[in-house]
C-alpha cells in the first residue's frame, strides 16, 4: 500500500508561507499542505503592508492564488495559533511544521517622550491605512503641519508619501475607507525623514526614492552638506548600483527649489532623535543629536553622537525603526533577536533565559522575517523559503518528522476545529470575500474596497460545509 503523502502545516499565509508552499509543490514529491492563518484574508504583508498606491507590487498575489487553487493545498483562515490550535495539536497531526509568522510588532526608539500622544509606530500607521482589522479603530491626529518620520527605509518613505499624497489619487486605491476622511482633512504640509547615518547607508530602493520627484504638488529636498560622503561611505558605493542611483536622486533633490504651495518632504541624515518633546501631553517637537560616522574594522559604518543637539518642532512623530517578531504560545523564540531560533531554517531549541541551544526541533522549520529578521523585499522571501524547503526534503528522506515520527492518524485539523467550534475561512470562503471586495471596488473605480473587520469578512465568506457549526457537523 502506498503511504499517504507527508502532511505539512504552514503557520502564516503571507509571502514567505506561500513561497514555501510553492517550493514544496514544485519539488514534485507527494505532499498535503495546510495554510493556517490568524486573519480570514491571506497574503499577509502584501495585503496589510504594501502601500495602497503601489498596486503593481500587489499583483504578486496572482502567484499565491495559483498555489491556493492547487488540490494539495487547503486554507484555514481565522485560526490563531495558541488560541484555536496549539503547537502540540499540530505536532500530532502533521509531519512537518513551518512557521511563517513574520514580524508582528514594532521596535521602539527607547527615548524619553516616545509614548506621548501623537507619537506612533509606523507599523500601526501602515496597518491602519491598509485596513488591517486589528487597527480599524486606531486614531491618528493629522491636524499638525509638520510630521517627523524616523527611519531610512522604504516603510519610512511609504509613510511620508501617504501623508503628502493627493487625496484624489489615494481615493482611487484600495486604501482603507476609514483612513480616507482623516487624510482628506489632513493639514500636513511638511514631512521630515530622519536618518541616524548618512545617505550612503540608507536602505531606500530607487523607485520609491525617485517617486517623490513625480508626485503632483509635492517637492522633495535635501541638504547638500549632508550628502557629502566620507571615505568609507564613498567606498561603499563601489559596485552598488542602487546606492549610486540613490545618491544621484538625493543630489537632484538638494538642487531643487520648493514652491510655497507645494507639500515638502525633506531628507535629513546623520541625526538621531534623543527625546520627543511634549506640550500638554502631546508631541510638540523632537530633540535630535547630530552624528558623525565611524567606520569599524568589519566595514560597518556606525553613527556616533557629537553632543550637538537641536529641536525640530512638529506635531507628530512616526517611528520606522524596524519590526520585531513576537513569541507565540508553544513556539520556540529567541527574545534577544526577535526571531524563531534556527539553523538555516531548521528550528532550534531555546535554552534557559532565552539563549539558543544547538539542538534541532525535529520536523519544525521557519521562513521569512521570523527566520532572518525584518529585512529585504517581498521577493527576498522566495529564495529564503526555497532554502528552507530543501532542508525539509532532506529531513524527509532521512525520516526526521515533527513529534518524533509520521503523523499518528489522529483526526484532521478540520475535525478538531469543528469540535472546538472555531469558525474558519477555507479557500472558497476567501474567494467569496475577494469577489465582494473587488466588486465593491469596481463600483467606485477602485481596485477593491477592503473589509476592515473580521466580522465583515466572516459574513462575506458565508458558511461552507466545513464550517457549519450550528449544524454540529
Amino acid at each position: 500500500m502506498t503511504p499517504p503523502p507527508p502532511r505539512v502545516a504552514i503557520v502564516g499565509a503571507g509571502p514567505a508561507g506561500f513561497y514555501a508552499a510553492q517550493a514544496l509543490l514544485k519539488a514534485g514529491d507527494p505532499v498535503a499542505i495546510d495554510l493556517v492563518n490568524r486573519l480570514p484574508a491571506p497574503y499577509g504583508l502584501v495585503r496589510d503592508g504594501v502601500a495602497p498606491d503601489h498596486q503593481t507590487i500587489k499583483s504578486v498575489v496572482r502567484v499565491y492564488a495559483r498555489v491556493l487553487a492547487r488540490e494539495e493545498v487547503r486554507y484555514f483562515g481565522n485560526v490563531t495559533l495558541g488560541q484555536d490550535v496549539t503547537v502540540d495539536d499540530l505536532r500530532a497531526r502533521y509531519d512537518q511544521i513551518v512557521y511563517a509568522v513574520g514580524a508582528q510588532s514594532a521596535r521602539r526608539m527607547d527615548i524619553p517622550g516616545e509614548d506621548l500622544e501623537g507619537s506612533h509606530a509606523a507599523f500601526n500607521f501602515v496597518a491602519w491605512y491598509n485596513a488591517h482589522p486589528d487597527f480599524r479603530d486606531a486614531r491618528f491626529n493629522l491636524d499638525s503641519e509638520h510630521v517627523v518620520v524616523v527611519g531610512n527605509g522604504n516603510v519610512a518613505i511609504d509613510v511620508a508619501r501617504i501623508l503628502v499624497h493627493s487625496y484624489d489619487r489615494l481615493a482611487a486605491t484600495d486604501i482603507a475607507d476609514h483612513a480616507l476622511e482623516p487624510l482628506r482633512r489632513s493639514r500636513v504640509r511638511r514631512v521630515t525623514i530622519l536618518g541616524r547615518r548618512g545617505p550612503a547607508q540608507a536602505s531606500f530602493t530607487n523607485p520609491e526614492l525617485r517617486e517623490f520627484g513625480r508626485l503632483e504638488g509635492v517637492c522633495a529636498e535635501a541638504d547638500g552638506k549632508e550628502l557629502r560622503l566620507d571615505a568609507a561611505s564613498e567606498a561603499s558605493l563601489e559596485g552598488d548600483a542602487v546606492k549610486k542611483r540613490n545618491m544621484a536622486i538625493l543630489r537632484e533633490y538638494a538642487a531643487a527649489s520648493c514652491g510655497d504651495e507645494e507639500r515638502v518632504v525633506r531628507f535629513r541624515f546623520m541625526a538621531s532623535p534623543v527625546e520627543v518633546i511634549g506640550k500638554d501631553g502631546r508631541v510638540a517637537g523632537v530633540r535630535v543629536e547630530k552624528n558623525r560616522l565611524v567606520p569599524g574594522e568589519d566595514g560597518y559604518v556606525r553613527a556616533e553622537g557629537t553632543g550637538e543637539t537641536e529641536v525640530v518642532p512638529c506635531g507628530m512623530v512616526i517611528r520606522s525603526v524596524g519590526y520585531r517578531g513576537k513569541r507565540l504560545p508553544g513556539m520556540p523564540f529567541d527574545e534577544r533577536r526577535g526571531v524563531v531560533p534556527n539553523d538555516g531554517g531548521r528550528v532550534l531549541v531555546p535554552g534557559d533565559g532565552g539563549a539558543v541551544e544547538r539542538d534541532i526541533v525535529p520536523g519544525e522549520y521557519v521562513v521569512g522575517w521570523a527566520k532572518r529578521g525584518p529585512s529585504g523585499v517581498i521577493g527576498t522571501n522566495k529564495a529564503d523559503s526555497t532554502a528552507t524547503v530543501a532542508l525539509m526534503r532532506e529531513d524527509a528522506r532521512d525520516g526526521v518528522w515533527a513529534g518524533g515520527g509520521r503523523s499518528r492518524g489522529v483526526d484532521d485539523l478540520a475535525d478538531l476545529l469543528r469540535r472546538r467550534r472555531v469558525r474558519w475561512v477555507d479557500e472558497e470562503g476567501w474567494g467569496r470575500i475577494d469577489a465582494r471586495e473587488t466588486a465593491r471596488g469596481k463600483a467606485e473605480g477602485r481596485p477593491r474596497v477592503k473589509f476592515c473587520t473580521v466580522e465583515e469578512m466572516l459574513e462575506s465568506a458565508g458558511k461552507g460545509a466545513t464550517q457549519d457549526l450550528e449544524a454540529g457537523v
